[in-house]
């Protein structure tokens, strides 16, 4: 027996979802054709963050309560008009990543059970020059909100005495996403300590509240400034991206006033389409202007502490010092 299924219009495309009924977020009852039609009604300000981006997908299929498919490859079988993207990976692999190109294939990948998007900080024209400085600020078990909000201010402050406007946003989780659109000039690797001499640079404004600490045993009750989310192959949610919780929260743009007093509990599938309806994309500006990364990568080169551990999936890197946590270095 055919699953069930309805066509929604989406710009000049119909796209068919399979299975609407189906339950997706148990925890408010949400459906999965409540999920592609989100993603449709927010379709401008989801264009804007992932237009041109290769895009990782993270699927559930079954909804939030089943396993999660990573998916950064996208399947020979698909719509001629859902476009890829040529990436490679910190092994020299290389995939065929989705390439979000309109709002038609953001709702094609709904359908197939994608809740969050993963683009990375380039555009296919260039993927081997990021076009974005991404601050995550993850607290640490047992930080509230209001330390996260306080940190991006910080965050914020530096920015501009750098003359580089952030674009902030909620994760969608505990923490805070800060942009700044830059000038793809430089590679991952100079993208990466720009991203390490702008979280030092706010680190020193309070290190009791913020830490750059990359082992989890050195970071205490602060808010931890993920500088690796600007290496090749790491990324964080969209902008206007659905999570994978119970209660489909949304990582939502927010202009810095909003953020004095939000509360990221407020935004979930369901209030974000008014809010937008409403506000427009809050973050329309994010590509009016693209700036320098030169200042930083001068602190950088300055600084005498160098390199940061990467990820432990990379490959040992030129200048990264040893990759071993500190208590098993001194067991040593």
């Amino acid at each position: 027996m055919a699953s069930p299924y309805i066509e929604l219009e989406v710009g000049d495309r119909t796209v068919k979802v399979t299975n609407p009924g189906k339950i997706y977020f148990p925890e408010i009852g949400a459906t999965k054709r409540e999920l592609v039609e989100y993603y449709v009604s927010v379709g401008e300000g989801a264009l804007r963050a992932l237009r041109d981006r290769p895009t990782n997908l993270k699927r559930h299929p079954d909804g939030v309560q089943s396993e999660a498919i990573y998916q950064k490859r996208m399947p020979a079988k698909r719509p001629d008009w859902v476009e890829t993207a040529t990436v490679t990976f910190p092994s020299g692999r290389t995939a065929e990543s989705l390439k979000v190109t309109e709002v038609a294939a953001i709702a094609y990948c709904a359908n197939l059970g994608t809740i969050d998007f993963h683009p990375w900080q380039v555009r296919a024209s260039d993927v081997e020059h990021p076009d974005e400085l991404r601050v995550d600020l993850d607290p640490q078990p047992g930080v509230g909100f209001d330390a996260v909000r306080k940190a991006a201010f910080l965050t914020r402050d530096v920015l501009e005495e750098l003359g580089m406007p952030g674009f902030v946003k909620t994760s969608g989780n505990r923490g805070v996403h800060i942009a700044v659109r830059i000038e793809p000039r430089w590679d991952f690797v100079q993208v990466r300590h720009a991203g390490i001499a702008l979280a030092r640079a706010v680190e020193e404004r309070d290190p009791g509240l913020v830490t750059t600490a990359w082992w989890k045993e050195e970071r205490g009750d602060r808010v931890f400034i993920d500088f690796n989310q600007n290496a090749r192959d790491r990324t964080v949610v969209s902008a206007y991206s659905v999570r994978a919780r119970p209660h489909a929260p949304v990582s939502t743009p927010l202009t810095w006033s909003e953020l004095e007093d939000a509360d990221p509990r407020d935004f979930d599938i369901r209030t974000v389409p008014a809010r937008f309806a409403e506000l427009g994309d809050v973050h329309a500006a994010i590509d009016d202007q693209a700036y320098s990364i030169e200042t930083l990568l001068d602190r950088y080169d300055k600084d005498e502490r160098g390199d940061m551990p990467y990820p432990p999936n990379y490959p040992k890197m030129p200048g990264e010092p040893k990759r071993v946590q500190p208590s098993k270095a001194r067991d040593d």
